[in-house]
């Protein structure tokens, strides 16, 4: 099992930044195809960002581009999420996701059915 705890979400203006954390623990000694993921009220789950722990690569949703940011520790047991130039459109649950397989590099990786562990949740709302 493995389990995942997010953090650092919040308020904040339009044109801020905020970083979520992701603390993964349990079986990490394998490499994971982790995401980022959020859904808005009314609206359905859809991916952000993912990365593979094994190489680090990443892809993100053409949405977030050129503003987010997501990375691992050094210990590849945290996953970030570095957002910038938050938008209203931003404003959702952040979620943290893994499955333990490669990330395939394609809105593949945005499924959420495909990952079968998820965090309980970060609230970001941006204001305008």
């Amino acid at each position: 099992q493995v389990q995942l705890v997010e953090s650092g979400g919040g308020s904040v203006q339009a044109g801020g930044s905020l970083r979520l954390s992701c603390a993964a623990s349990g079986y990490t000694s394998i490499n994971f195809c982790m995401g980022w993921f959020r859904e808005a009220p009314g609206k359905e789950r859809e991916g952000v960002a993912v990365l593979y722990t094994g190489g680090g690569t990443t892809t993100y949703a053409d949405s977030v581009k050129g503003r987010f940011t997501v990375s691992q520790g050094n210990l590849k047991n945290t996953l970030f999420l570095h957002m910038n130039s938050l938008k209203p459109e931003d404003t959702a649950m952040y979620y943290c996701a893994a499955k333990p397989t490669a990330c395939v590099g394609s809105w593949y990786d945005f499924q959420p059915i495909k990952y079968n562990y998820w965090g309980q949740g970060t609230q970001v709302t941006v204001s305008s």
